[in-house]
C-alpha cells in the first residue's frame, strides 16, 4: 500500500493560493497546486518555494501565510507601501520599518539618507523609506522568519494617525 502522502507536494493535499487566498487542490503525483483563477504553482522540495508558473514569481510560507519573494526593488517598496496604507486605515501608524536583510543590496538605492546636519558628518541616522527610519533583519539563525518574511513593522506601530499623512506622495519619488 502506497501511503498518500507521499502522492501530495511538500505543502500536502491543498493550500491556499498566494493571490486570492482560495483553498486550492493539489495533483496527485505532481508537485503542482492548482487555482482555478491563477493557474499552475508548482512546489520545489530543494527550495522549499511555491513557484507561480505562467509568472515566475516565488514565494515562501511562513506560519501558514505566502510571501512574496521579491526580485526587483519596486516589488518590496510597493508591498510596504500597501502595508503602511493599511495600517493607516486600520488607525496605526508605522514608527520603523524592518527589512529582511537580504533585500539589502536590493533597496539600497531607494532609501533616503539624512545629510549631516552643519557639516557634523559623525551624526548618522538611520536610512530612511517614506519618511520612516529603516533597520535591517539580523542574519541570526535563531530567527528562521526573516528567510520568508520580507518586512516587519507590526512591533514598530503606535495608534493614532499621522498630523501629516507620510506615506501619500513618496511612492513614486
Amino acid at each position: 500500500m502506497v501511503d498518500s502522502i507521499l502522492q501530495y507536494p511538500i505543502f500536502g493535499a491543498e493550500i491556499k493560493c498566494p493571490h486570492c487566498r482560495q483553498i486550492i487542490p493539489a495533483l496527485t503525483l505532481t508537485d503542482t497546486y492548482l487555482c482555478t483563477r491563477h493557474g499552475a504553482f508548482e512546489a520545489d522540495p530543494k527550495t522549499g518555494e511555491l513557484i507561480h508558473l505562467q509568472s515566475g514569481r516565488h514565494w515562501r510560507r511562513w506560519e501558514g501565510e505566502w510571501y512574496r519573494q521579491h526580485t526587483h526593488p519596486d516589488g518590496i517598496r510597493f508591498e510596504i507601501h500597501e502595508a503602511l496604507d493599511r495600517l493607516y486605515t486600520e488607525g496605526y501608524k508605522a514608527t520603523k520599518v524592518i527589512i529582511a536583510s537580504r533585500y539589502r543590496q536590493l533597496v539600497s538605492s531607494y532609501l533616503e539618507r539624512s545629510k549631516p546636519w552643519r557639516g557634523n558628518s559623525e551624526v548618522k541616522e538611520a536610512p530612511r523609506l517614506y519618511g520612516l527610519p529603516v533597520e535591517f533583519s539580523p542574519e541570526s539563525p535563531k530567527e528562521p522568519c526573516w528567510e520568508a518574511i520580507n518586512f516587519n513593522f507590526n512591533l514598530e506601530k503606535q495608534e493614532g494617525v499621522s498630523e501629516r499623512y507620510p506615506y501619500a506622495f513618496k511612492f513614486f519619488e
